[in-house]
């Protein structure tokens, strides 16, 4: 498996990052905790953006006084990678809490229709997690439906409206 991975922490206007490794976690809770070894504390913001094999891309973001949101630009990834289960169940928690669920009936076509969204490859998660850095979920959801984008593309493009891709690049060109 060949991925990048970084966490970005703002401080204010200016961002900082370091790449970070995620062979030994098990759970969001780990990738939060990896985050957060890396970047300290003391953010108001931070990001973990990751990518595998030139094939998805996920984005977790911690907030001083919030709990992680997660985005995975491919559902399918739940079953595929070790990483992608990991963010793909956070991804598919918080896409459950934003559905009211009246009856078991109901409970059983909604879990077929995850399963149809996962096998489309569609994104999944919170597409709104970047909305105030510039990035609306509309336009987070139309680069992922892009055809011919690169995870590495789509996340540049990200940072860039963000204001952060000058710390991604200077990772990816160490």
């Amino acid at each position: 498996m060949t991925y990048f991975a970084a966490a970005l922490a703002r401080h204010g206007s200016s961002w900082s990052g370091e790449e970070i490794q995620l062979d030994d976690v098990e759970d969001l809770d780990g990738v939060v905790e990896a985050v957060r070894h890396a970047v300290g504390d003391d953010v108001e913001t931070a990001l973990m953006l990751f990518e595998e094999n030139d094939e998805w891309f996920g984005v977790v973001r911690i907030d001083d006084n919030g709990d992680p949101r997660v985005f995975v630009s491919d559902g399918r990834v739940l079953e595929t990678s070790p990483v992608g289960g990991i963010l793909g169940e956070a991804a598919t928690v918080d896409d459950d809490d934003a559905v009211d669920v009246v009856d078991d009936e109901d409970s059983d076509d909604d879990e077929e229709e995850e399963e149809a969204i996962r096998a489309a490859g569609d994104p999944i998660g919170d597409a709104d997690l970047l909305a105030d850095l510039g990035v609306p979920g509309s336009r987070l959801l139309a680069l992922c439906a892009e055809e011919g984008q690169l995870p590495a593309d789509i996340l540049s493009a990200l940072c860039e409206s963000a204001g952060c891709l000058e710390a991604l690049e200077a990772l990816r060109d160490t």
